[in-house]
C-alpha cells in the first residue's frame, strides 16, 4: 500500500488527472467515498494531516484493511451483522457530511 500511495503521488504530481469521481463531476455533489484517491496521494507525499483532511473514513479503512492481516479484521466479524451495518452507515453518513462541508456544498 505504501509503495502504490507513493507511485500515484508521483503520477499525480506529474499528471493532475482532476477530480475522477463520477458523482461530482456529473453533479458537482462528492459521494462519501470522494478523496480517498487523495488520502493515498497525500500519504505518499508524506502529508498524513492533510490525508487525515481529505477523507478520515477512507484512511481509516486503508488502515483497518492493513491491519486486518494482524488479527485485527477477525473482531470486526466478530460483531453482529446488524451492528456492523450500523457502523459503516454511520460512518458513510458522517463522511458524506465531512465532504459536503469539506468541498463548500453545505455551509455550517
Amino acid at each position: 500500500m505504501a509503495t502504490a500511495a507513493v507511485a500515484a503521488a508521483w503520477v499525480h504530481r506529474v499528471h493532475d488527472p482532476g477530480v475522477i469521481c463520477p458523482l461530482r463531476t456529473v453533479t458537482g455533489i462528492p459521494c462519501p467515498l470522494c478523496g480517498g484517491t487523495t488520502v493515498f496521494l497525500e500519504l505518499g507525499a508524506g502529508r498524513p494531516g492533510q490525508a487525515l483532511l481529505a477523507n478520515p473514513v477512507a484512511l481509516t479503512g486503508a488502515v483497518a484493511v492493513a491491519l486486518a492481516p494482524l488479527g485485527l479484521g477477525a473482531r470486526w466479524w466478530e460483531l453482529a451483522p446488524k451492528t456492523r451495518r450500523g457502523v459503516l452507515v454511520a460512518a458513510l453518513a458522517g463522511s458524506e457530511l465531512w465532504q459536503l462541508v469539506r468541498l463548500g456544498v453545505l455551509r455550517v
